[in-house]
């Protein structure tokens, strides 16, 4: 089962349309020459961080629908789906039973209790302090049983994910069965979310440990292999993560992008652009918007400690200040991981710049996915991060099928949904990259297949976005006005 080299989607199951038998109708209605694949967000059942903290990977969240409706997804489009590596629901019933029975029940071994981790059950501030997380807290949950007695468990993110230990036997017995599960779907992809973080040693960062993290990307792919099933790789880090992953041979992200794409365009320049995209892997996924915010720890060294300021300064300003707002703790994020703001919000809502924006990813060495509040050209839904005190929730909106109906037919939508019709059919993209010689305040990239030939020419005063392809049929050059 090879990947198309076309566009993929973002989606959550509910947020285009009420449910995945909605959100079907909205692909084949409005974007199913524009739309390759689908990376549909979690849709098991979960107890929190929208269906980040699962309950079990065997169903499916009854609000969403059924297996079925993945399935027929999964038939039309190239189908990504999620297995979060690094923990599990505290509501699952794995955890409940520990919860219930301490160390007498039979998945006690899966957690990582202190009593574990150290012959004391103690670990010292001082070892705590060097593990790598995301929030402004402790790495820990102090459990409460029945009994009274109190015990703390690894936990690095939300309390309600519980950290998964992979020396355990008795975890590679139950999530073996739940990747052969998933691998027997429809699904092309499976993204291994959050797995550099399944890496404890007290003493270290605990995250992206070498060779372990090699040994359990090596276990996870045995499980997918047999069913043609690729894995994803999901690292917000150095890009330096990446090309590590990519020399191994697997699948990567490109985080990089949005805030390299950011500082071309608020600074018309190219240069630190075209130093990355000669040497960022090539068999990638590339995004400038996803679920999350937008990264910042990814392209330390890519641009100075200076650009990254002034990029970070103009989201400020073009994105509505919504970065000092809505990425502090109050709404649950750390603002040195991530700016919460729409892409199109953070090029303020210049049509001409997003365009631009696009294509450049478009033209990016790797497949494009489109997150899809992007897909819609979604601006920052303000008042709903307000009444969820999430930041992220800025990024979030829930489309209905009225409101697609409206937002498809904006002028910036249709010129995304052509330039995405034209990135999915033109075989240029299936051959060679080259970045072409051009004045810094300028872009220009070609892809070139046998007799195909596309390329990519932006004005990054102006923003004037332009194609030229060699039109096999016409035998002739075509312009292309993005």
């Amino acid at each position: 089962m090879t990947l198309k080299n076309e566009v993929q989607l973002i989606v959550y199951p509910d947020s285009l349309g009420g449910d995945l038998v909605e959100l079907h109708y909205v692909l084949r209605r409005y974007f199913s020459s524009a739309v390759g694949g689908v990376h549909l967000l979690p849709f098991y059942p979960s107890s929190a961080d929208r269906g980040f903290a699962p309950l079990t990977y065997d169903e499916v969240d009854p609000a969403f629908g059924t297996w079925r409706d993945v399935d027929l997804i999964g038939r039309e489009f190239d189908l990504v789906i999620d297995f979060m590596v690094n923990h599990i629901s505290r509501m699952s019933v794995y955890f409940q039973d520990y919860l219930e029975k301490g160390s007498d029940s039979e998945f006690a071994d899966m957690f990582l209790s202190f009593n574990k981790l150290s012959p004391t059950g103690e670990i010292s501030q001082a070892d705590l302090a060097k593990v790598y997380t995301r929030k402004p807290r402790p790495p820990y949950t102090v459990l409460q049983r029945a009994d009274g007695s109190k015990e703390k468990v690894w936990c690095t993110f939300d309390y309600e994910q519980i950290d998964l230990d992979w020396d355990s036997p008795k975890t590679r017995e139950v999530m073996r069965r739940y990747l052969i599960l998933l691998s027997r779907t429809p699904a092309k992809m499976i993204r291994m979310d959050a797995f550099a973080y399944s890496t404890i040693e007290i003493g270290t960062t605990c995250f992206f440990l070498e060779p372990q993290v090699w040994q359990l990307l090596e276990w996870l792919q045995d499980y997918v292999a047999p069913f043609g099933v690729e894995i994803l790789p999901e690292v917000h880090e150095h890009y330096s993560y990446h090309q590590k992953i990519s020399a191994k041979g697997y699948w990567t992200y490109d985080f990089s992008l949005p805030m390299l794409v950011l500082n071309t365009l608020y600074h018309h320049t190219s240069r630190a652009l075209k130093q990355w995209l000669a040497i960022c892997p090539r068999k990638q996924i590339t995004t400038l918007d996803t679920h999350d915010g937008i990264g910042v720890v990814d392209v330390q060294d890519l641009l100075t400690a200076e650009e990254i300021q002034r990029t970070l300064d103009g989201l400020d300003e073009k994105g509505a200040n919504t970065r000092k707002i809505f990425s502090g703790p109050e709404y649950q994020n750390l603002d040195v991981y991530q700016v919460n703001c729409t892409y199109y919000s953070a090029l303020e809502c210049n049509d001409d710049s997003y365009i631009a924006a696009r294509a450049i990813q478009f033209f990016t060495p790797g497949i494009p996915q489109v997150y899809y509040v992007g897909l819609l050209a979604g601006e920052n839904d303000i008042e709903l991060a307000k009444q969820t005190k999430n930041g992220r929730d800025i990024n979030r909106h829930n489309y209905t099928l009225d409101e697609i109906a409206v937002e498809v037919q904006k002028p910036v939508v249709r010129r995304l949904l052509r330039l995405m019709q034209f990135r999915n059919t033109c075989r240029a993209f299936g051959g060679q990259f080259t970045i072409e010689d051009a004045p810094d305040d300028h872009l220009k990239l070609t892809w070139s297949n046998g007799d195909q030939q596309a390329t990519l020419r932006i004005d990054l005063v102006g923003y004037v976005t332009r194609i030229d392809y060699f039109d096999e049929a016409k035998q002739a050059i075509v312009e292309f006005v993005a």
